[in-house]
């Protein structure tokens, strides 16, 4: 038997298990309709695959989220897809598919993977999250995403410590399934990359369990890889993550870890057996053990339940005593929700209903003034403060709450437990919680608000500098031409009003423009880094999000064209500043703007020549001329549009018309000009 260690806290509450196992695991009637809630997962809401009025058969898919689908867990016909309230700590109604049972219970085609280790590991991963396999024990976390860490796992611990009071379906699944369960272990193995260890945590309060492992685990022979049982002392939480870590390794989890950093990866007994029968029985996860107890029912016992099934259906077959009810839980009596209505369903991560009379549920005490006995920080299995965290949580002070680490508090009740004052610490611990996440929320939507706003600041800010530059440019750029032209009057020259001078000017008033030095050409190539860069993060986690969702290859496609683009556009951005820094090492800031004025004026000059060519052929020209010359250009557009304007549609022909008759216009005016040269006026 393997060596286990001692952990800080912990409390001793009456244990009541065996009332439920004594009588084998049962098997419930069909109900007439099952109630399958879309947000069984931690994570996003699945999304409905079916509608209204389909018929569907049993293990048939009938929803996707990311990583967990959802199945029909029997045979019928969907009536509605609505929102029904659920078993949720928030009390608030959740989207449900309904199905009303055929009474057939007709399974859909199966597809079982007995020899699993001849199947790539990513398509079993697939596969996992396509059976709807997610954690039995806990917050229903996707199980293919667990399996699916990139870090070396040496260690795969299988908790079977089932710690709180009542609580009886892991016992009852390992006395009747063990072997099934160390299949599970196999599987998980398998994927995790076989670690080195694999260890069953189970409390010493097991005893016909502890037997049934020890007789499934002799009974494999040599040709398995070997299962270690850790047995220790029963005490409350020993079943927490962090808690079972420490008493099979003896290492304590920091603050914000995760197993995996250590090497470990931890699953429940319930989620391994379904892990079993996704794979080698091709079966998603349609039904889980389920206890129900308490002494409001005739008969307690464990059930093999349909998710979906009405929590009114158990208690009915469990003999319930409506007038004896005190109190309905889901879950145990430490960490489970009161429930409003027995009209819920079960869902894939409900343990426990324990129907308690007033026996059971003491009388509701006023919570009175904190006394400092310190009784809570000793129960506490995580060495936290809670009396500390208490008066933070009431005076809403967030920080000093991080500050004593509460985001380590596993919510087990311990500390309200051994409170003499009745203080409901754990419900103070949840709404501090939920109030750093809503900040944290809050938060970073304001700072990417902020960010966009600063970078159009930016971006506007250097549009204004550019637009200024231009500006001072072609000023400069006139007073030199008007200069010149007023020299040119004084010296008795005749200065055409389209001077070659002003042509000139506005010529290099353009390249001055255009002329933007190395730090101005590196800041605004680092702000368009910045938003590309900016860009693709967006993109990429809108796509990881979709991805997540179970979104199909056409969804993706807009998703991934934008990320592509956004690639796209950093890629060039970057590749320019490279070959800005390149040419900065290769020359001077001033050898570079002068290289880069060169080529500016260079382009200055040639159309500066052209514009003095133009000139001078103007000037050698007499009146007469120049008038032919302007009427024979004329002449040649008045053909062409005349010839536009005969195959033009009726739309152009408006447009056209007017064109042509303002070139008339002009040409009847050329011609009046030349008759009065020619008469010498």
């Amino acid at each position: 038997m393997r060596k286990v260690w001692e952990t800080p806290g912990g409390i001793h509450p009456a244990e009541n298990k065996h009332q439920s196992v004594g009588r084998p695991i049962g098997q419930l009637a069909l109900p007439e309709q099952l109630v399958i809630a879309l947000n069984q997962h931690a994570g996003p809401a699945a999304e409905p695959q079916v509608a209204v009025g389909q018929t569907v058969l049993k293990g048939e898919r009938i929803a996707r989220s990311g990583a967990a689908a959802l199945h029909a867990p029997s045979s019928g016909t969907v009536v509605a897809i609505e929102q029904r309230p659920v078993a949720h700590p928030s009390g608030l109604p959740a989207e449900c598919i309904v199905i009303a049972c055929d009474g057939r219970d007709q399974w859909a085609e199966r597809q079982p993977l007995a020899d699993y280790r001849s199947v790539d590991r990513q398509r079993l991963l697939d596969t996992v999250a396509e059976r709807g396999v997610a954690g039995m024990g806990g917050a229903g976390f996707p199980t293919a995403i667990k399996l699916a860490t990139d870090r070396p796992i040496t260690m795969l611990i299988v908790n079977a410590t089932e710690c709180e009071p009542y609580i009886t379906a892991d016992d009852a699944l390992l006395r009747e399934r063990a072997d099934e369960l160390l299949t599970g272990v196999d599987i998980a193995s398998y994927l995790l990359g076989d670690p080195a260890e694999r260890v069953v945590g189970i409390e010493d309060n097991k005893p016909e369990a502890i037997a049934a492992l020890r007789a499934a685990i002799a009974a494999r022979g040599a040709d398995h890889a070997p299962v270690e049982l850790a047995i220790f002392p029963t005490k409350y939480p020993s079943g927490g993550e962090r808690q079972l870590i420490q008493i099979i390794t003896g290492q304590e989890l920091a603050s914000g870890a995760l197993p995996a950093e250590l090497g470990i990866v931890c699953q429940n007994v319930g989620t391994l057996y379904a892990l079993k029968r996704a794979i080698v029985d091709g079966e998603p996860l349609i039904s889980r053990v389920t206890t129900v107890t308490g002494r409001a029912c005739a008969v307690n016992g464990n059930y093999d339940t349909l998710i979906g099934t009405p929590i009114s259906a158990l208690l009915a077959h469990n003999r319930l005593a409506p007038e004896r009810l005190a109190r309905l839980i889901m879950g145990g009596p430490m960490m489970g929700i009161a429930l409003p209505s027995s009209e819920l369903p079960i869902i894939k991560t409900s343990n426990c209903l324990i129907a308690a009379d007033d026996t059971e549920v003491a009388a509701e005490q006023p919570a009175q003034p904190c006394i400092r006995c310190g009784l809570c920080a000793e129960a506490c299995p995580a060495s936290l403060l809670p009396q500390q965290l208490f008066w933070h949580a009431q005076s809403q002070q967030h920080d000093k709450l991080e500050a004593h680490n509460l985001f380590d508090c596993i919510e087990c009740g311990a500390c309200s437990y051994v409170c003499p004052s009745n203080i409901p610490l754990v419900q103070y611990f949840r709404a501090g919680k939920g109030e750093i996440r809503q900040q944290r929320a809050d938060k970073a939507k304001s700072d990417f608000a902020r960010e966009r706003f600063e970078l159009r600041q930016q971006r506007l800010e250097q549009q204004e500098r550019d637009k200024q530059a231009k500006r001072e440019a072609r000023k400069l750029a006139a007073e030199q031409a008007k200069a010149a032209q007023a020299a040119s009057q004084a010296s008795g020259d005749e200065a055409p009003a389209n001077s070659a001078a002003a042509m000139i000017a506005a010529a290099q008033a353009r390249a001055a423009a255009r002329l933007a030095s190395p730090e101005q050409q590196r800041e605004k190539l680092e702000r368009a880094i910045a938003s590309s860069r900016a860009r693709l993060e967006r993109a990429d986690a809108n796509l990881a999000a979709a991805s997540a969702e179970g979104a199909d290859a056409e969804a993706l496609k807009p998703l991934l064209a934008g990320q592509a683009a956004a690639a796209q556009k950093l890629a060039q951005a970057e590749q320019k500043l490279a070959a800005l820094a390149e040419a900065d090492s290769a020359a001077s800031p001033a050898t570079e703007s002068t290289a880069s004025a060169d080529a500016e004026l260079d382009a200055a000059g040639r159309a500066i020549a052209k514009a003095r060519q133009a000139a001078a052929e103007r000037e050698a020209l007499s009146p007469a001329a120049l008038l032919d010359r302007d009427i024979a250009a004329l002449d040649k557009r008045l053909t062409k549009l005349r010839d536009k304007l005969v195959a033009a549609d009726d739309d152009q022909r408006e447009l056209l018309a007017a064109s042509l008759a303002k070139l008339e216009a002009k040409q009847q005016a050329l011609h009046s000009q030349r008759e009065a040269v020619a008469d010498g006026v």
